[in-house]
């Protein structure tokens, strides 16, 4: 059997939107769970769109993944160059060679002619293939031409009449009429080849085995099917995906603004739940088991868990997914993760691991972090209608009383660790004969001066310190008072 060999060859236009990464990862998977390759080729033959740094974002955002590929144009292999801007000599011959084999003919139509060709095709409500006289030329004229230096481009040749047909893993036995397909430039004026072609012509001589992409290429595909007879190379199995949706009716777009994954990651996310949530988008692994390491995938993905429906790309469920990512770290790496940002959220002597250890099981996303905790630098100025609960039964009457009963039980406290607090509070609310929400949330709410906070009030009591508690209950204590 031959090795499996899959690539995985994005256009250097901008940053890596989640369906690219999808791509990404499939081909990365299908090549794992079968101990075949997975190559990088960066496709910048569309120099009008080429985006500087582009390149980086993408060698940056597989490496962040996880996604190590074993040939590529950072690290090398036996099939390069793998950027496409430096295979130009590879296209001119294989495109000459097309056209010996009648795959292809040379159009030496003027640029507004040949753009009028191309836009009757696709124009039409029922498209129909144009018909350029250029391809009716006699081995003379076409001599001539070449010998004048008269501009040209490469067309591909394409039968009258019949059907060309392919089938795909997902989407099964595709049949599309010849006379629907537009024969479209193989190569430019300027040398560079199209996507149509550059992309057949590396996938044959790197080998490539298994080609995934987007199921707009569908309709596409059996000019590729063509390409490949009239070279008599083995055609590759196809893998076409269907979008990912914003809604039912909407695609996910890059264009549109919506999120990249560079995005995601600034916002706190973190790479492995983003690849389990992209990769569950579209796959289904057979079982109800939603939390898979990109080790797991490797051996457990397989191509008939694919669907040939659209995903809906749900940030609810990605922001709950990474969240409970957070919770399976250790406190130590979540520590870690959290560390920049408590840079300007809190103050001096806060024991940040004590922070971390409130505030991993209560967010789900890391850029959360500074809003949740700027409370431990600066006291906000709040209303005193924050002592107020109905649940807890608290008013502003009995939560004065009850933070001067707990202020003076704290300050009379020497050892300050949570058991001591717990066990001082615990008085008090037994002395007092109230229930521990009467006590305990003035308490938080004058420690945080917050709505909400990541611990109640003990556990903010041990982080502040007992100087800062005290002068905190006393800010309460003269809210209330007032």
């Amino acid at each position: 059997m031959k090795e499996v060999r899959t690539r995985f060859a994005p256009s250097p236009t901008g940053y890596m939107h989640i369906g690219n990464l999808r791509t990404a990862i499939y081909e990365y998977l299908i090549a794992k769970s079968q101990d075949g390759k997975f190559l990088l080729r960066v496709e910048d033959t569309d120099q009008a769109r080429f985006v500087e740094g582009a390149v980086e974002v993408i060698l940056k955002t597989l490496n962040i993944v996880g996604l190590k590929y074993d040939e590529g144009p950072d690290i090398g292999g036996p099939y390069g160059p793998y950027v496409q801007s430096q295979r130009r000599s590879i296209y001119k011959e294989y495109a000459d060679k097309l056209v010996e084999l009648k795959g292809a003919y040379y159009c030496f139509c003027s640029k507004e002619r040949g753009e009028g060709l191309e836009n009757s095709s696709q124009s039409a409500a029922a498209p129909t293939k144009h018909h350029c006289q250029c391809k009716h030329l006699k081995s003379a004229e076409i001599s001539e031409k070449l010998s004048n230096n008269e501009s040209y481009v490469v067309r591909q040749w394409i039968p009258e009449e019949g059907t060309t047909e392919f089938h795909d893993l997902v989407y099964g036995t595709v049949s599309v009429a010849n006379s629907e397909l537009d024969e479209g430039v193989l190569l430019k004026s300027d040398g560079l080849p199209t996507y149509n072609f550059a992309n057949v012509v590396d996938d044959h001589l790197m080998e490539i085995t298994h080609v995934v992409r987007g199921s707009e290429y569908l309709s596409s595909t059996p000019k590729y099917n063509l390409l490949y007879k009239s070279f008599d190379w083995d055609i590759p199995e196809y893998i076409h995906l269907p979008p990912i949706m914003k809604t039912a009716e909407k695609k996910l777009s890059k264009r549109e603004g919506d999120a990249s994954f560079e995005d995601f990651i600034s916002q706190g996310y973190l790479p492995e739940a983003i690849v389990n949530y992209i990769v569950l988008l579209g796959w289904n692994p057979g079982t109800n088991e939603e939390f898979f390491t990109l080790q797991e995938l490797e051996k457990l993905f397989n191509v008939e868990g694919l669907s040939k429906s659209p995903a809906i790309f749900d940030v609810n469920k990605l922001k709950w997914m990474n969240g409970e990512y957070l919770r399976r770290l250790s406190l130590e790496e979540f520590n870690a993760l959290a560390l920049p940002y408590y840079q300007d959220a809190l103050g001096a002597g806060i024991d940040v691991q004590k922070v971390s250890a409130l505030l991993q099981k209560r967010i789900e996303i890391l850029k959360e972090i500074p809003e949740k905790i700027d409370f431990f630098k600066s006291l906000p100025d709040y209303d005193i209608n924050l002592f107020v609960h109905k649940k807890m039964k608290t008013d502003v009457v009995n939560s004065l009383s009850n933070l001067k009963a707990a202020r003076e039980a704290l300050t009379a406290l020497e050892n300050w660790d949570l058991s001591e607090l717990e066990e001082s509070l615990a008085d008090v609310i037994s002395q007092l004969g109230v229930k521990n929400g009467q006590v305990l949330w003035p308490l938080r709410t004058a420690l945080s001066g917050k709505e909400s906070s990541p611990g109640g009030g003990v556990e903010l009591a041990e982080i502040l310190g007992k100087t800062e508690t005290l002068r905190r209950l006393d800010i309460g204590i003269s809210k209330l008072s007032a």
